[in-house]
């Protein structure tokens, strides 16, 4: 053995799981077959916010968790990329909101000058906006400052992760559907327009849970992020012209000056949904080493990681 913990998956969930294990002193390396800023993380929006995602027995508690670490990330926003950002949620009743929504300060009904034309109800708030390329460098130099060390490899079986530490942590995302065979894990495509940003300070979200298209925009520091689609079992990682002109019209009716943004690129992810929730849970391998599963996130990856890392965490012993 030469290290204590294998983390595999160096996305925001593989990366924060890993920082808490390698905090708590044990020796830890994420073995990813993408380089972070590769991953489906690095495509992601990425507000905070608890968004198709279960067991909701759990979720509240995973994501509470995780805007607490995200409130005191915010006071350094250029170095950890998380910053405070206000913008309304249309569609949403608190009373349609589960217990966690009392513990986020400021969130409340929006007023109707706050909502675009042609939306009657919403939320407003001040909620953590995610520059993911920053964030994801910032958790790597976080790792490393730990101890920790991310080594670009593909894992073909536990078998192989197992030879290297005797607790292997599975934070796969959509790549375990094949490493244990869970059919309950499915694409959900999302695709992305990057635009310049025509002077917006405020993100805005409009979802259909029955529907494939989406609409919100999100302002990062150097562009503003337009969205989205949310298409089932989907594996086209190759932007549609059609779907992203779509976009950009969908978001013009809410901003107009959006129309005239000159583009500056296209992002398509499968956003690594699980029928039957997140799956946190250990199982025992050959040989007495342990397996901590930590996958199925979807879309809602950055609203729980932390809370999900010390679950996960607890099970590997931390």
């Amino acid at each position: 053995m030469s290290g204590d913990v294998l983390v595999v998956g160096g996305g925001v969930i593989g990366l924060t799981t890993a920082i808490v294990l390698a905090e708590s002193g044990r020796r830890v390396q994420v073995w990813t077959r993408d380089a972070p800023q590769e991953t489906t993380s690095a495509m992601a929006g990425a507000l905070w916010w608890p968004y198709r995602v279960e067991p909701l027995g759990f979720v509240g508690a995973w994501s509470l968790a995780s805007l607490r670490v995200y409130e005191q990330l915010a006071a350094r926003p250029q170095e950890t990329g998380v910053r405070l950002v206000a913008g309304v949620h249309a569609h949403e009743r608190l009373s349609d909101l589960g217990p966690w929504a009392a513990e986020v300060a400021g969130l409340r009904e929006a007023r109707a000058e706050e909502l675009p034309e042609g939306y009657r109800n919403g939320l407003w708030a001040r909620l953590p906006l995610i520059d993911m390329p920053v964030h994801l460098g910032w958790l790597r130099r976080r790792l490393e400052a730990a101890g920790g060390r991310v080594v670009t490899r593909t894992v073909k079986s536990w078998a192989e992760a197992s030879e290297w530490a005797r607790v292997v942590v599975n934070c796969t995302g959509l790549g375990a559907r094949e490493l244990v065979a869970d059919t309950r894990l499915k694409p959900v495509r999302g695709q992305l327009v990057l635009v310049e940003n025509p002077g917006i300070d405020q993100w805005f979200t409009a979802a259909d849970r029955a529907s494939a298209k989406t609409t919100y925009f999100f302002p990062q520091p150097d562009r503003l992020i337009l969205g989205g689609t949310a298409e089932e079992d989907d594996w086209r990682l190759t932007p549609d012209p059609a779907a992203a002109e779509e976009i950009v019209e969908r978001c013009a009716r809410i901003r107009p000056q959006i129309a005239g943004a000159r583009i500056l690129g296209h992002r398509a992810g499968l956003r690594p949904v699980r029928t039957s929730g997140v799956r946190i849970e250990a199982e025992e391998l050959p040989g007495g080493r342990l397996l901590v599963h930590n996958y199925g996130h979807g879309g809602a990856g950055v609203t729980v990681a932390w809370g999900c890392a010390e679950s996960a965490a607890a099970l590997a012993g931390r």
